[in-house]
């Protein structure tokens, strides 16, 4: 079983300001549940899966070395055409042989299935930070602002799996 440590200590641990979106982004349940439950015509845009070096910090917190890659899957949330958030999933290649096999098996279907439905998934603690315009995980997503993210460790027979959340600023100003 392989050591899991999160990132050394840095801006992922500022939390976000009182009001609707810090309760959107510390509740530690589904996001996905939480979004079908609050807004209409939940559906998911699968961007894509695909091998690729990951962020240092990713690459630490998985246990990677440098320049070794992973595997990322970006997904956007969305309430009919309005995106409301930004998902970005990294996992050890070897992990897809093991306990996190069904990742590649998910297509456009949530995460949340695989994470949320087995007793058998642990999750670490979660870890917040204001993306500023440019960082590295915007570009990605295609957003152009300051964004607030969360981002955690799963954790499934030892083999971890981090997935970071850019909830987008425009869908969550005025959310239920």
């Amino acid at each position: 079983m392989r050591t899991v440590k999160l990132t050394q200590p840095d801006a992922w641990q500022q939390m976000p300001p009182m009001g609707t979106l810090r309760e959107w982004i510390t509740d530690r349940g589904s996001l996905t549940a939480r979004i079908v439950g609050n807004f209409a015509d939940f559906n998911l845009v699968r961007l894509g899966q695909r091998l690729v070096v990951p962020l240092s910090d990713e690459r630490r917190a998985l246990g990677l070395r440098r320049g070794e890659l992973a595997v990322v899957r970006e997904v956007v949330l969305r309430s009919g055409t309005t995106p409301l958030v930004f998902a970005h999933t990294v996992v050890n290649p070897r992990d897809l042989a093991g306990a996190w096999r069904g990742l590649s098996r998910l297509g456009s279907r949530p995460l949340a299935e695989m994470l949320f439905q087995d007793p058998l998934v642990s999750r670490m603690p979660i870890e917040y930070r204001k993306l500023r315009k440019g960082h590295a995980l915007l570009r990605r997503g295609g957003i152009r602002s300051d964004a607030w993210a969360r981002r955690s460790v799963f954790l499934k027979y030892g083999q971890p799996l981090m997935v970071t959340e850019v909830f987008l600023p425009a869908a969550f100003t005025a959310a239920p």
